[in-house]
Order: C-alpha cells, then sequence, then structure tokens
C-alpha cells in the first residue's frame, strides 16, 4: 500500500538538514516549546491497495463471479480508481512457462498487456460485477487507489457443476506478502491441492515451499527456489513435491525475495473441495470462526511452528457461552509436527466457533478447520482457517438476499457490533443495524438486507465498543441436493494506517 507516509519522510529529511533535528508531534499538538513528542498519531486512509486472485478452476463446468466492493471513507477525497486486470498471457521471457523447476507447472502471466478490465467500480459504497465460465480464466491482478482504496475487497465465487472439487469454491483475493501457513493442505489420494503463487511485481519473486505431516518436515528438494516470473500466477501440484501421501499436511509458504499472494486450492474427488485461505499469523491463542450450524463433519489441524510444544484448550463459543467438546477438551500439538483431530458434528445445530487456547505456558500455533455439510454421495466441503480480528472494520462482498450468514463471535468479552449491507449492485439503499454479542458466544445475526436490493451487496461488519470480535461469512447454494457452501473469514481490512505529524523544533538547537 503507498501511504502518506513517503512524503513525510521526505519532510522529514529535508527539515533534518536545516535544523539537524526533526520531532514528530501529535496532531493539534504546539509543537512550539520543545516538551511535547509523537504520543499519537492521525488514522488516515491508506492510499493504494494491492489484491490477487488465483485462477478460479481449470474444470469446463466452472462458472465464476468477481464482486469488488469499496466501503465508503472519510476523508479520502474525490479521486481514484480500481481496475481487476487479467495476467499477462506470456511470461517476462516470452515463453508462457514460469515454472522454477521443470515438471511442477504451468506460470499464467508475464507482461501486462492492455486491455479491458475485467471489472472496474464506479464508486464507493456500490458493488461492482464481472463473471466468466470455464477453464481457461487467468489470474487477475488488481488495484485500488484514492478513494477506492480503503478497506477494498474482492469475492472470488466460482460453482463447478461436476468432477472433482465440484460445488461452491470461494475466495477473498488476498494482498500480497512474504509468508503464509496453510494447514489443513493434503497429498491424499482422493484430494488435489494446489497452492497458487500470484507475483503482482515488475521483479521475479523466489519462494520456497515446506510441508510438514504427522512427523515433521517432508524433504522436497523440488520445493525450493521457485522462481514467480513479474505479474505471473504459478499453480504448483502438492503432491509432486513429496513422494508419499498424507492425509493432513501444513504447508509453509517463504518468500526469499519479492512478495506473492498465495490461496491452496483443495479439490476432493467424492466431498467437493474449496479454497483455503491462509491462517492467521502463529499465536498462542486463536479463533476460528463461522462453523456452520448444519456441518456434519469437522476437523482441526493444528501446526506448532517453534521449538516449544504447544498444549491448547479446545472450546466452542456457542450461542449460549463457551463449551468444551466431549472427548476433545484439550489438543497437545508437538513443535514441527501437524496434528489433527475429528470433532464430529461439534456444533450439534447451533453456530459454533472453535477457541484455542492455551492450558500452561503459551507457545505459538497456526490452525484451520477441514468442515463438510450433507450425506453419503452428497456431501461437500470448504475450509476456515484461524482468523485475526475484525479489528477496525471488515467487509464480505458477494452476497445475496438469501444463502449468505453472517457470523459474530465475541470471544472473551461482550460487544457491540454495527453492520451495514450495502446498495445493491443493480440498485437499492444500505441499511444498518447494531448487535449486541455476548462474552464467550458465537451468534449467526439476522443481518440486514438493504432496501429494494437488485443485484448483490456487500456486508460491513464495525465494532462499537467492547472486547474483540471476530467474523465470518458462509455462502451457500443447493444443486441437485448437493449442499455446496463456502466460508470466508472477516479479518480487519487495513483501510486506515497510523501516521505521525512531522513539524520543526528549533528548540532542540539551545539545549
Amino acid at each position: 500500500m503507498n501511504r502518506t507516509t513517503l512524503s513525510l519522510i521526505a519532510g522529514a529529511a529535508a527539515l533534518a538538514a536545516v535544523t539537524g533535528f526533526a520531532s514528530l508531534t501529535a496532531p493539534g499538538a504546539s509543537g512550539t516549546t520543545g516538551t511535547d513528542t509523537a504520543e499519537a498519531a492521525a488514522e488516515l486512509p491508506v492510499e493504494r491497495t494491492s489484491l490477487l486472485c488465483p485462477a478460479p478452476s481449470s474444470s469446463d463446468l466452472a462458472d465464476t463471479v468477481y464482486t469488488s466492493f469499496t466501503p465508503v471513507t472519510k476523508g479520502t477525497g474525490s479521486t481514484g480508481k480500481a481496475e481487476l486486470e487479467s495476467a499477462a498471457e506470456q511470461s517476462a521471457d516470452g515463453t508462457g512457462d514460469t515454472g522454477g523447476k521443470s515438471g511442477i507447472g504451468k506460470g499464467t502471466g508475464g507482461r501486462k498487456k492492455a486491455g479491458k478490465p475485467v471489472l472496474a467500480p464506479e464508486k464507493p459504497g456500490t458493488p461492482a460485477i464481472g463473471d466468466t465460465s470455464g477453464g481457461d480464466a487467468p489470474a487477475l491482478l488488481g488495484t485500488a487507489e484514492g478513494k477506492f482504496a480503503p478497506g477494498w475487497t474482492v469475492q472470488q465465487t466460482t460453482e463447478v457443476a461436476a468432477g472433482a472439487g465440484r460445488g461452491l469454491q470461494g475466495l477473498s483475493c488476498t494482498a500480497p506478502d512474504t509468508e503464509f501457513w496453510f494447514p489443513g493442505a493434503s497429498t491424499d489420494a482422493a484430494r488435489t491441492d494446489y497452492v497458487h503463487l500470484t507475483n503482482p511485481d515488475d521483479s521475479a519473486a523466489v519462494v520456497d515451499l515446506e510441508l510438514y505431516g504427522k512427523d515433521g518436515a517432508l524433504k522436497s528438494a523440488v520445493g525450493e527456489g521457485i522462481t514467480v516470473q513479474p505479474h505471473s500466477s504459478e499453480p504448483i501440484l502438492l503432491s509432486t513435491l513429496i513422494d508419499e501421501k498424507q492425509t493432513n499436511l501444513t504447508l509453509h509458504v517463504n518468500v526469499r525475495s519479492g512478495r506473492v499472494g498465495a490461496a491452496v486450492q483443495a479439490l476432493d474427488d467424492t466431498l467437493g473441495g474449496d479454497w483455503l485461505a491462509a491462517a492467521t499469523d502463529p499465536a498462542g491463542s486463536l479463533v476460528l470462526p463461522g462453523i456452520p450450524k448444519d456441518a456434519t463433519a469437522v476437523r482441526l489441524i493444528a501446526f506448532a511452528p517453534g521449538d516449544a510444544d504447544a498444549d491448547l484448550k479446545v472450546q466452542l463459543a456457542s450461542p449460549s457461552g463457551l463449551i468444551t467438546p466431549a472427548g476433545n477438551e484439550t489438543l497437545h500439538v508437538k513443535a514441527g509436527m501437524t496434528t489433527a483431530v475429528d470433532l464430529g458434528d461439534v456444533t450439534r445445530g447451533e453456530a459454533g466457533s472453535l477457541v484455542l487456547t492455551p492450558t500452561g505456558q503459551s507457545a505459538p500455533v497456526v490452525a484451520a478447520l477441514r468442515v463438510v455439510r450433507g450425506k453419503g454421495a452428497k456431501q461437500e466441503t470448504a475450509f476456515i482457517p484461524a482468523a485475526g480480528q475484525v479489528g477496525t472494520r471488515a467487509t464480505a462482498a458477494d452476497n445475496s438476499g438469501k444463502g449468505s450468514t453472517l457470523s459474530l463471535t465475541a470471544a472473551n468479552r461482550t460487544a457491540r457490533v454495527k453492520v451495514t449491507a450495502s446498495a445493491g449492485s443493480e440498485g437499492g439503499t444500505a441499511v444498518s443495524r447494531t448487535f449486541t454479542i455476548k462474552a464467550g458466544t458465537t451468534q449467526d445475526v439476522d443481518a440486514p438486507v438493504p432496501d429494494g436490493l437488485k443485484g448483490t451487496y456487500a456486508l460491513t461488519v464495525e465494532p462499537l465498543s467492547g472486547g474483540p470480535v471476530y467474523a465470518a461469512r458462509t455462502l451457500t447454494a443447493t444443486d441437485e441436493g448437493v449442499p455446496g457452501f463456502t466460508v470466508q473469514t472477516l479479518p480487519d481490512d487495513r483501510g486506515t494506517v497510523a501516521v505521525p505529524e512531522a513539524e520543526e523544533d528549533l528548540s532542540v538547537l539551545q539545549r
């Protein structure tokens, strides 16, 4: 993100050249006595946001919808734009093969070509829609500037009619970063898991892929030093990285140089499939929000990346409070090893979120849930990674009047939360409601729907008071009796940044 701190740094450097010193003061401070210091900073909207969407599917039976939304944010000014564009057809060297290792996979992208964006929003506060069909849709590179940048969200939702991974697959397009954790990946015979690495920058990125199973790290020579060419996306089949089949794995994506977006597409021969988004950073306590109340099977996958084992208390935040699942009161996770436990139909017909806390000394862990709905031949799978707090604000795009469920969790203290339904993509007026979520509970709230809704809309969550809030949104679409669904967690949208005010302080020359 391009922030206003760049101009402040330049200004501070010039000031230091004249006075030999630059002083940072809180907004509104006089800065004339030399005693004021920077104890607070202004929260200003970000000026640039990048999002990356992987290639949605290789199935000819896939239909994909992209939904872009930016909440209305004060202080952004009146200019700006947002565009979601296809990666170019060729790699930067013109060969079309961006794989750093032979046989790993073919990338899409390279030198950017001029063309019509997949979508280009007209104004904040109203969703913009784009769509595509078939198995040749490329990865997308997105940039929002000015008034479109703060809180920009893009949802990629794909319906696959048949075959491996059939059902509903959803993903919030990701910001580029340098490290990702994916507990819940697999090389089981019934699974086909790809990690999609997307490079938005003008120089190549170099990435290491590390896999950890039940006995620790798995050796993989071909997972080291993978080159992802500029403006390209590389899908890598995890089963090509190791020889053995393992049902429960943790994938660590470590970027040596540059930055990438990363997501795992997990396709099952019989249980459908979905995107596995990266879990929140390793921590001693975690919340995995928004388990559907009609889940028929829930599996917890956890990994301890440090040198210490982790002992965790396992609790379900239900509508009535924290509950300890019988037979699964605690979980021991050995350092450097992936641990999985089946919790069955842990929600028992009620909304729920899993809360993991240390039983003694805290050790960092990452975790995710594999969730199954349906029975027999009509089952579907989705994933819920451990999520960060909503923080200041978070948004879920691509909602309809039916088939959307918003789940809110207050893990340790009661919280008041404002939920706003945006205007519809084709018409309608925004509506807001306020909810109180009691400590230790999860509520599937009766979220507002825009007045006169036409098209789809976004739901924006803003905590008003109380303790931290965690949120997730579930989309459902039943096709021929198969309960298709996908779950997206709602971490803070990082739409603002703290910027100190720089002022001249000549009094330091008299000390």
